[in-house]
């Protein structure tokens, strides 16, 4: 006899909240599950070890369009893995650039914090570079950030 879980069951196994179980059935990540009589969920272990799949492919930052493709691709065993090197290969170069920028971000902050001496708002660097880009030291809009 193969193991079912409840929703809850299913969520606390996995570690994903039922909201994103549900969110991933909405998405398609997830197959709609089985409902018994009384239209409650119904999920069996192959169900749970492709929530958990997620969740960690999730915890990595991929994409839920990512993970459908590598969802696709571990279906089919047989297939050459290039598209899934593909796949990890752009998410580190997207990941490499959300790290640039935040260095950027971090330089641009201590400057600021250090440059405030306290006394009135008025002469407050944080507050007035805030307000006048010109003031930082760099451009650190994510639209600018990695592209060289």
């Amino acid at each position: 006899m193969t193991k079912e879980f409840s929703i809850g069951k299913a969520a606390k196994t996995s570690g994903v909240k039922v909201t994103t179980i549900r969110y991933y059935e909405s998405v398609g990540l997830m197959p709609e599950p089985r409902r018994v009589e009384s239209g409650r969920r119904v999920y069996d272990q192959a169900s749970v070890d492709l929530l958990g799949f997620i969740r960690h492919a999730r915890d990595l930052g991929f994409t839920v369009e990512a993970i459908r493709d590598l969802i696709d691709l571990q279906e089919n065993p047989g297939t050459d893995c290039t598209r899934a090197d593909e796949l990890a290969r752009h998410h580190l170069v997207e990941t490499q650039k959300r790290i640039e920028q935040l260095r950027v971000l971090e330089h641009e902050l201590k400057r600021m914090i250090e440059g405030c001496a306290g006394g009135k708002v008025g002469s407050c660097e944080i507050v007035t570079s805030l307000f006048d880009h010109s003031k930082c030291l760099s451009d650190h809009s994510p639209a600018r950030i990695g592209k060289k």
